[in-house]
């Protein structure tokens, strides 16, 4: 800004209002101090732009306003939440350090409903109409089957991979 003089005036005139407003805003009081910080700051890189400083407490609390209500838009598009109450809604993910021998034995513990028609599906490649076919039923009980057959993988996957191997990692390494 050219006229720091200026700059200083407008800031001492009106930070105090600004900052009230703003915690009246948002009732926190960091929050309140970088809503005012951010709209001096836009008010510095505008200020050579505008005319009239006379304009500058509307111009302020207008912009303190509308980054107020853009932040409170991305706080409800994009909410903050923990990571450990989230468990639940995580999606699985799987071991990465699968073998093909790891997966045959979790096949293998799968009940027999599901076992056919993933191992068609997965190691056959059939498609979903093939399967029904040579199982002799509808193809919809095959996409279910299907479905709760790769929850159940997926999950004996998981618990075989958290389960203790008794090998310590040094051991894992050599």
């Amino acid at each position: 800004m050219k006229d720091a003089g200026k700059f200083e005036q407008v800031v001492e005139a009106w930070y105090a209002p600004l900052y009230r407003f703003a915690l009246s805003l948002t009732h926190d009081e960091a929050a309140a101090a970088d809503l005012t910080q951010e709209s001096f700051r836009r008010y510095a890189s505008k200020a050579p732009e505008m005319n009239d400083s006379v304009k500058a407490k509307a111009w302020l609390f207008t912009t303190l306003h509308r980054r107020f209500l853009e932040e409170r838009r991305h706080r409800q598009k994009f909410p903050h939440v923990e990571v450990e109450s989230a468990d639940l809604e995580l999606p699985a993910v799987m071991p990465t350090n699968l073998d093909a021998e790891t997966v045959r034995e979790a096949l293998n513990q799968l009940d027999e409903v599901y076992r056919g028609p993933v191992a068609l599906f997965y190691l056959e490649d059939y498609s979903y109409r093939e399967i029904a076919q040579i199982l002799e039923i509808p193809i919809g009980t095959v996409m279910s089957r299907l479905a709760r057959g790769k929850a159940a993988l997926r999950k004996l996957l998981m618990e075989n991979e958290t389960a203790p191997t008794g090998v310590s990692s040094k051991e894992e390494e050599l």
